[in-house]
């Protein structure tokens, strides 16, 4: 009896232990949501009775309590947001409908942002007024956004699927960033819900799933008027749900129309995003879905749905990816904020999480930076920085703790160049070389050597993206012929590799006379090329004529036609509409003997250039730059000589274009990094 006693006692300790611990917890953690709410409402000022309206409707009832706690998720995260007004912001959004109404006039994007740009003058955020959500937001907008939110989460099949923490981060948002504020949902809803009919009223689809749903909608909005640019006005806030419409702009503007219309119909999804290519100098976002089985999908807009880790999303360069969020990343800003006070602008409010690991197909889990690797010194920061290089400067992208002895990254691709800093006194303090961690795991610093070599160089830019335009031309054939129709003819010169520099000279074997000559591209080449001249026997006579070949282009809109192969300029090129078949040529006027080619693929525009400025950097430690002089190129071709071996290089070209990389120098090739 005594030992059963004894039990009794024990199990009603542990239960009423159990019982006691979890109100405690439960408290905490009510009382950390009350203590976030309190804090937001007190920031609110004299909008804090607007807000209460929205919490009290929704307290009246026990039906309504996920709304009340979806009105606290919102409002405990308002004081983060801010979004602008005026006139000058007014005046720099028509470039979004300018864009759209110029596409069919052959009017390039850059000719629009040099338009707005003359009318209405720099454009300055400053000059702008600014308003905090906190502080404006009111009840009734408010409560219709919470309504329709929720309205399209029951209403829609494959709402049973989504979670009422991902409801709040990826369908509830009033806002994606610091647009200005309107209302958009119910607009939104009424012009494309339509357009998900068949998937519910579908026997054989899982209209369940959101991300079926997602590829149903995406794949209507693609067939939609669509045009994408890299090109637009720098330093704009986002455009909004109403610019976004016009489905005009960047990966930017076209991410957000997809969430705005997604987030209208109830499917949940997020903007991820590089900070940085891991290749490249400028970052990249697109939109995720979450399927109902937890696989991850992604569309970058004019594409279709995919799957990440079956795609090229998964393989390319990165170092990090980041998912924005709607919520404060308490925890990251906790964490860093105990380490210093002054952070890094990329994290210092972190709406951001980590999903790295979900687009990296090569990573370490934890990157141990060797501390023998770190230059002399002591850091005034205990968060140290993980950069990415663009062009001679770098960013931000990862932190980790820094004691001085361990330094740890957690989630780092592989591969891309990288040096570890600290933010002080508002700037980067570097504390190692640049440096590349090989797929075997090893480090490799871009610390330059005492011995020197000489360097050739065809190119400021990766030429990467190039290759499709290279690959196009080979196969490709130049022909002559004393018939304009080409019935008889002879093949003076096949491309049997693909063009590495800005111009291929082929030198021909002396033939008779041809009044003809034109260039036929491969099959499925569109008859890609950017410049042709041909020569005269005697090399240096260039033959003239009238341009002739196959009309029409694949822009349809005039701008790539075949005379822009003979016009002299390596920016234009022909995009023949035909993808086989395509050809573009020269009535000479009169029989000529051709005794020389040259030809350029089409291009960005990289390429060494004769008669431009151009300079070479190399990286030597603490964030110095030495030069190795100017020059003015006078072939397709640069050299410098006595350039240190295993060092980082960049050339920069003062007369024209944007585009430099780094790249090192070995085996006689530039290799971009």
């Amino acid at each position: 009896m005594k030992i059963l006693i004894k039990w009794i006692c024990i199990f009603l300790f542990i239960a009423f232990g159990n019982l006691y611990f979890f109100s405690c917890s439960e408290k905490e953690n009510e009382e950390t949501v009350v203590s976030l709410l309190e804090a937001a409402l007190q920031e609110a000022g004299g909008n804090r009775s607007e807000l209460e309206k929205v919490l009290s409707h929704y307290q009246l009832h026990p039906a309504d309590s996920l709304k009340y706690q979806a009105a606290c998720f919102l409002i405990e995260n308002m004081p983060y947001y801010t979004y602008y007004r005026g006139e000058q912001l007014e005046q720099y959004l028509t470039y979004y409908s300018l864009l759209r109404e110029t596409r069919e006039a052959n009017i390039t994007p850059q000719a629009v942002v040099d338009l707005i740009y003359s009318k209405y003058g720099p454009f300055h955020l400053d000059s702008l007024r600014s308003y905090k959500d906190i502080e404006t937001v009111d009840s009734a907008y408010l409560c219709k956004s919470i309504e329709w939110a929720f309205k399209v989460w029951k209403e829609q099949p494959w709402g049973k699927n989504v979670s009422f923490t991902d409801f709040c981060e990826y369908v509830l948002p009033y806002r994606i960033a610091d647009e200005t504020l309107c209302e958009w949902r119910e607009g939104i809803y009424r012009e494309y819900n339509s357009l998900l009919d068949s998937l519910r009223m579908s026997n054989v689809l899982d209209k369940e799933d959101p991300a079926v749903a997602a590829r149903c909608l995406l794949d209507s909005l693609r067939k939609r008027q669509k045009f994408f640019t890299t090109t637009g006005p720098s330093g704009l806030p986002h455009v909004g749900p109403e610019v976004a419409q016009n489905r005009t702009g960047s990966c930017r503007e076209l991410s957000d129309y997809v969430v705005y219309v997604c987030r209208a119909l109830g499917i949940p999804c997020a903007i991820d995003f590089m900070p940085i290519h891991g290749d490249g100098n400028d970052g990249h976002q697109w939109v995720s879905f979450t399927g109902k089985y937890g696989d991850l999908y992604y569309q970058e807009f004019l594409d279709a749905l995919k799957e990440v880790r079956r795609n090229k999303l998964y393989d390319s360069s990165k170092i990090k990816v980041y998912r924005n969020t709607f919520s404060l990343n308490n925890d990251m800003q906790k964490k860093m904020q105990k380490l210093d006070t002054v952070v890094a602008p990329f994290f210092e409010n972190p709406h951001i999480i980590d999903v790295t690991a979900w687009y990296a197909k090569s990573y370490k889990k934890e990157l141990k930076i060797p501390i023998s690797s770190l230059y002399k010194g002591k850091p005034r920061s205990r968060i140290a920085y993980l950069c990415a290089s663009s062009g001679m400067s770098w960013e931000v992208v990862a932190w980790a703790e820094f004691d001085g002895q361990n330094l740890v990254f957690a989630d780092i691709q592989k591969g891309p160049v990288m040096r570890v800093a600290t933010y002080e006194q508002g700037h980067l303090r570097f504390w190692t070389d640049p440096f590349e961690v090989t797929i075997s795991n090893e480090f490799h610093f871009f610390t330059p050597l005492d011995s020197v070599q000489d360097v050739t160089l065809f190119s400021k830019y990766s030429l990467q993206s190039e290759e499709k335009f290279q690959n196009r031309m080979l196969g490709g054939t130049f022909e002559v012929s004393n018939d304009p129709a080409f019935r008889q003819k002879e093949v003076i010169h096949m491309i049997g590799h693909k063009p590495r520099r800005l111009q291929t000279v082929v030198y021909l074997s002396s033939m008779k006379p041809y009044r003809y000559v034109r260039y036929v591209g491969p099959k499925d080449a569109h008859c890609n090329v950017a410049e042709i001249t041909f020569y005269a026997v005697s090399d240096t006579v260039l033959l003239k004529g009238r341009a002739i070949g196959t009309p029409g282009c694949y822009q349809k809109d005039g701008s790539h036609e075949y005379p822009n192969a003979f016009d002299g300029s390596i920016e234009t090129s022909f995009d023949c509409l035909a993808a086989t078949g395509g050809w573009a040529g020269l009535d000479l006027g009169s029989p000529k003997r051709i005794g020389k080619i040259v030809y350029t693929p089409r291009s960005y525009d990289n390429y060494i250039r004769p008669g431009d400025e151009y300079e070479l950097f190399c990286c030597t430690g603490r964030d110095k730059w030495n030069s190795f002089g100017v020059q003015i190129s006078k072939a397709d071709t640069l050299v410098y000589k006595d350039v240190p071996v295993n060092a980082l290089l960049l050339l920069k070209n003062y007369s024209r274009g944007t585009q430099e990389r780094i790249f090192t120098y070995k085996d006689g090739k530039q290799v971009w990094k």
